[in-house]
């Protein structure tokens, strides 16, 4: 007899949609979840997790660019620290971004946001 394929289980079955939404958002490993939550079958209809997982991407995107372009370009200059600057806005959007996302709050934040909105409605 046989028997139907076996579906392996959702790993992704437990996380709500709020969770994965502030995943997206942590400093440092918010890409990894990002990433993930675009690859779930669960999220992919949900559009406001999906615009959360771009927005935390961009996001990422940006500490990169403060920590490969703009630190060294700034630390060129002696005492002029403006990538410190830079990196307490970053961190303060991200957070100011989980908090949003935990009150399930859609928030788009300047460039990154519009981004991420265009990134969702190509899909």
């Amino acid at each position: 007899m046989a028997s139907a394929p076996h579906r392996a289980a959702d790993p992704f079955a437990g996380l709500s949609p709020r969770t994965a939404s502030i995943l997206c958002y942590i400093p440092g490993v918010g890409w990894i979840a990002s990433i993930i939550v675009l690859a779930a079958e669960k999220f992919r209809h949900d559009r406001k997790v999906r615009f959360d997982a771009f927005q935390g991407l961009y996001l990422f995107v940006a500490w990169l660019i403060e920590d490969w372009v703009l630190r060294p370009a700034f630390r060129a200059v002696p005492n002029f620290h403006l990538d410190s600057v830079v990196k307490a806005c970053l961190l303060a959007a991200s957070i100011f971004m989980i908090v949003k996302a935990s009150h399930e709050e859609s928030y788009s934040l300047p460039i990154i946001g519009e981004l991420a909105q265009r990134s969702v409605a190509e899909q």
